[in-house]
């Protein structure tokens, strides 16, 4: 990989300890001055559900895929850092090196950097490749496969998109997910949908799919994900048991809480919540979305919050023209998200500009292939 840095001369990565010794501003410095000098060929990308220090250098900001899609359109982007979690950077690195950008290219990869490689997904993590081959398998012995798409969610690792491009299977986002359910029980009359079960069960839900038409497949049960064949063979959409830990916090008795202190306060909440916080809330939709209605709404509008704690917080000081409160009485933010912290960014950032990157997650090229069709079907049905 050729290095972004035309006058880079060290052969040794720089070495992170000496990055956590120093303080907050001498680090804010040298990140603009990589960001200086790089340009527009460097972009830092910041999920948001970031801490503020990452996100106040990023260069764009919002959700996962928005970001890794805007990023690979960037015609003069040679080098990403990705501010967010590995699953993340892995979809950044299958869309910027796709074959037509490439080829474009002339063959130049552009390196997808994650500043702390321990930052990961719980939820993602709930799903693994070897796990939901086995269900596959396990569902062929009671159904006929040829009925069932595979639907995973952005929130999930590669090879796992990999498997349902391979499957004649699709990815959803949690904006997309309803025109992505709609298509794929056009097409078969079931699906398996990993590894977030509250996304799954609240999308189905609305398109008027029965709970009993739902089963919840547990990967750590040895039979039919703990069901029997007849709940098998009566499911439509079939659950993966998964969850994102923060959006677990937001419980049914803290929107009852809300709507009964205050009537007139709108609840707005993320699909990853629990369906019986969801049938409390006013407005249910993604990160973006939630962004989007908050500066859309008029001066004097309340709103009970139910999403990660760094967002909440960030619309709170953007929107003193209105109240803004967080839903669960107990701190719920992204541990895994907030392990890309100054320290690391500006370890990362002064390594790319050395010409020693770090961290570079790549995707192997099979996976990416398959990943990638099932990416591609993502974006026909969502436009």
């Amino acid at each position: 990989m050729s290095a972004p840095a035309a006058n880079a001369v060290n052969t040794q990565p720089l070495d992170l300890e000496a990055y956590e010794a120093l303080d907050l501003p001498t680090l804010g410095r040298r990140v603009q001055a990589v960001r200086d000098t790089m340009g527009s060929r460097l972009l830092i990308l910041g999920h948001h559900y970031q801490r503020n220090e990452a996100i106040a250098f990023s260069d764009l900001q919002g959700d996962s895929y928005k970001l890794s899609a805007s990023a690979a359109a960037d015609a003069s982007c040679e080098a990403i850092v990705f501010c967010g979690v590995h699953f993340m950077a892995e979809t950044a690195d299958i869309l910027a090196n796709r074959p037509e950008q490439l080829e474009r290219r002339a063959g130049r990869r552009i390196p997808v950097v994650l500043p702390d490689l321990a930052a990961g997904c719980p939820m993602a993590d709930m799903a693994d490749i070897d796990q939901v081959e086995e269900c596959w398998r396990q569902l062929g012995s009671v159904i006929d496969l040829d009925e069932v798409t595979p639907v995973t969610y952005i929130n999930s690792a590669a090879n796992l998109k990999a498997f349902c491009g391979r499957h004649g299977g699709i990815v959803c986002t949690s904006s997309n997910a309803r025109a992505v359910l709609d298509w794929a029980l056009a097409r078969r009359p079931r699906v398996l949908f990993f590894p977030d079960q509250h996304l799954g069960r609240n999308t189905a839900l609305a398109m008027g799919v029965p709970p009993e038409a739902m089963p919840l497949w547990d990967p750590d049960q040895p039979e039919l994900g703990g069901n029997t064949e007849e709940a098998i063979r009566g499911g439509r959409v079939l659950l993966w048991r998964g969850h994102c830990y923060v959006h677990q916090f937001f419980l049914p008795e803290h929107a009852a809480w809300f709507k009964q202190a205050d009537p007139d306060v709108k609840l707005i909440v993320h699909p990853e919540c629990m369906k019986e916080v969801v049938e409390q809330a006013n407005v249910v939709g993604s990160t973006g979305a939630i962004v989007q209605a908050i500066e859309s709404a008029p001066p004097g509008t309340r709103w009970a919050v139910g999403t990660e704690l760094h967002l909440v917080n960030r619309l709170k000081e953007a929107h003193p023209e209105q109240a803004i409160y967080f839903l669960s009485p107990t701190i719920a933010s992204c541990r895994t998200m907030s392990r890309i912290d100054l320290p690391h960014l500006c370890w990362a950032l002064e390594n790319l500009a050395a010409g020693t990157p770090v961290n570079v997650v790549r995707v192997p090229d099979a996976i990416a292939q398959d990943a990638l069709v099932a990416l591609q079907r993502m974006l026909e049905v969502s436009r």
